[in-house]
């Protein structure tokens, strides 16, 4: 299925229905009095977060959604029957913002999350309303009222307990496979991922979390170059940052200093989040210089350091139970 994790749609809650003019037509009582009943309520659009999509692809198809307009009143002051509510499904995660002022109206963060996002009009009196001492046979009955329309935008950003930030072919995508059940597209190439993956890591039988693989950054991520900036959106929810770094890298320290800055330039919070560093791909690595690259912290604000492989296996086990630890403590 494609990852599309952002939409534009169109949506118009029902109008109210009109008011109803007429008159009671009683044997032996010739000018029976107003009894036109009141206009239906218009349908609202609903929006409820499902937690089985994971993807906005659907509002890349269809983009209008207009909810039924109420009835109109009836005589005998019958009310209309209220037009029928429109409900727009999306994944949990989503942002809905108002596509012409980028006002965030909601943030539909839980399961079964369920927002109002277009209220439908209220119907029209009818003329029986309308009867007065001095106007006794009042001819005239509301219009309905106009319901709510606009053009929003849907945001995903993905629900995940860990990010794993790094640059192209650092091997996230690779670890992710091994650590979770997820299945990304793996190869020796740069850009290999070109969505977010999501998995779920199992430490023992009563404990798990979710990770994200994000598509790499590069330097400039943050002003749009590279596949960054579409993406780190996906980053802001998580609970823990795993830089992963290529060991053989010739200058490690640069690399971490450049992913950071780019976060830090995307939005300075990043720089609050809980964080870790892995060294990735140590078995590429002779004995004789590991000690010398594992021990030297990369940054000295952070003790969580270790190194791993996702070839061998080495230290993922303890990498499971370290990410535990750190997303309780």
């Amino acid at each position: 299925m494609k990852f599309i994790d952002t939409a534009k749609i169109y949506v118009k809650a029902g109008d109210g229905g009109p008011g109803h003019i007429s008159f009671r037509r009683e044997k032996f009582v010739p000018k029976g009095g107003p009894d036109g009943g009141n206009g239906g309520k218009g349908g609202d659009v609903i929006i409820i977060t499902n937690k089985n999509l994971n993807t906005l692809l659907d509002y890349r198809y269809k983009q209008k959604f207009i909810a039924e307009s109420g009835f109109p009143g009836g005589k005998s002051k019958m009310t209309g029957h209220d037009g029928s509510d429109i409900i727009i499904q999306v994944p949990v995660g989503t942002i809905i913002k108002d596509a012409n002022t980028d006002e965030v109206l909601f943030d539909l963060s839980k399961e079964n999350q369920r927002e109002v996002i277009a209220h439908g009009g209220k119907g029209g009196l009818g003329n029986s309303e309308f009867a007065t001492p001095v106007n006794q046979a009042p001819k005239y009955a509301q219009p309905g009222i106009q319901g709510e329309e606009f053009w929003i935008v849907f945001e995903l950003k993905l629900i995940a307990d860990i990010g794993l930030v790094g640059f192209p072919n650092a091997g996230k995508s690779t670890l992710i496979s091994v650590l979770s059940s997820a299945k990304p597209k793996i190869a020796d190439y740069p850009f290999t991922t070109l969505v977010p993956n999501l998995g779920m890591v199992y430490v023992d039988e009563s404990k798990s979390f979710i990770i994200a693989d994000i598509p790499g950054l590069i330097e400039g991520a943050s002003e749009g170059k590279g596949l960054g900036l579409e993406f780190l959106r996906h980053i802001e929810r998580t609970n823990l940052l795993i830089f992963l770094l290529d060991s053989s890298s010739n200058n490690i320290k640069q690399d971490y200093a450049i992913l950071s800055k780019e976060l830090e330039n995307y939005s300075p919070e990043m720089l609050y989040k809980k964080r870790m560093i892995c060294l990735s791909k140590i078995d590429l690595i002779p004995e004789d210089l590991r000690k010398e690259i594992t021990e030297e912290l990369i940054d000295p604000n952070i003790k969580d350091q270790m190194y791993i492989s996702s070839i061998t296996g080495e230290n993922l086990q303890a990498l499971k139970y370290k990410c535990w630890e750190l997303l309780h403590n």
